[in-house]
């Protein structure tokens, strides 16, 4: 499990939209929580035994207090229904220190948000960071119904306070259609950095788009909140872990991470659907499977590091620094 960063209170709960809250949390010391990153998440650890990772969706004002903004979702292992039908003002709850694997390029001369449902939450931050430093956004925010459209409040007092601009997407509505991502990527300007956040078919197209376009991997981000992959778990070769001085042999039906923990190696971890960076390894040697959907197709070329909870290895031996 990841390191806890501290337990948090629950002090404010509101509702955004249908079948959407915000739980707001604070310190229990009375410290101010780190300051919420643009793009980051926090792994939050459940009475239930869940482990979940959520993006953190403050707004400028939101200063020593973590905000996460959850979509009820009966599809889910859990998770979002503890936090909607259990969780209630005054409790308390653990999470990790704060990851972020979908940061904000700052000096962008222009940044485009493509969200699907809940997935702009990230984009919150996102967007108010740009307005301190000055620079334009366009948000492309796609959801079924108005009524579960979450934080338009808070969206269109961004689009006010800065160079940004809004284009809501209602797809169930009258004269509502699917977005045209193919569309959308293709006309971007050739310095403009885009980002997606939604469901999984949706990232999947934002991406082939993205690849059919020839935009740059550099300008292209991305960031899942549910994983659907195929783990490596075929096993047959060796982890040498360099800085705990042990040779491991992952077995068939063996992930990386499993093979670790059986052999007495702590290391973090958190969703173990390869979408949280929680378990994230520098890799020395050896050429990583890589199945996360976090890394770009450059980062999986360049093989630097992996995510050990799902990916394996192509070569008989994998030198990690762990």
């Amino acid at each position: 499990m990841t390191e806890l960063i501290s337990t948090v209170q629950v002090f404010k709960l509101r509702l955004e939209a249908d079948g959407i809250i915000s739980i707001y949390l604070r310190s229990l010391d009375g410290n101010a929580l780190p300051p919420a990153e643009p793009g980051g998440h926090i792994d939050m650890f459940l009475p239930n035994g869940l482990s979940r990772s959520y993006s953190l969706s403050n707004m400028p004002e939101d200063i020593g207090i973590y905000r996460l903004t959850v979509a009820r979702d009966v599809r889910s292992q859990g998770g979002s229904i503890y936090l909607h039908d259990v969780v209630k003002l005054g409790d308390t709850l653990d999470i990790s220190a704060q990851h972020n694997n979908f940061a904000l390029v700052e000096d962008a001369p222009h940044s485009v948000f493509i969200a699907g449902g809940i997935g702009v939450t990230p984009f919150i931050p996102m967007m108010a960071r740009l307005n301190e430093l000055g620079r334009p956004w366009l948000l492309i925010y796609s959801v079924r119904t108005r009524q579960r459209a979450a934080l338009l409040d808070d969206i269109s007092q961004l689009e006010e306070s800065g160079i940004g601009e809004v284009r809501l997407n209602f797809d169930e509505e009258p004269g509502g259609k699917m977005l045209d991502l193919a569309s959308i990527v293709s006309s971007l300007a050739n310095n403009t950095h885009v980002y997606c956040c939604g469901p999984e078919p949706m990232l999947n197209a934002f991406r082939s788009a993205a690849d059919l376009a020839g935009v740059a991997d550099e300008r292209v981000h991305f960031e899942y909140f549910q994983g659907n992959i195929d783990k490596a778990e075929a096993g047959g070769f060796t982890v040498i872990c360099q800085k705990s001085d042990v040779a491991v042999q992952v077995k068939p039906g063996q992930t990386i991470l499993k093979a670790l923990e059986s052999a007495g190696i702590n290391v973090p971890f958190s969703c173990e659907q390869g979408i949280c960076g929680a378990c994230e390894t520098t890799v020395l040697e050896g050429e990583p499977d890589h199945r996360d959907l976090i890394l770009s197709h450059q980062e999986q070329q360049e093989n630097k590091k992996m995510f050990i909870c799902c990916s394996g290895s192509k070569s008989d031996r994998l030198v990690l620094d762990c």
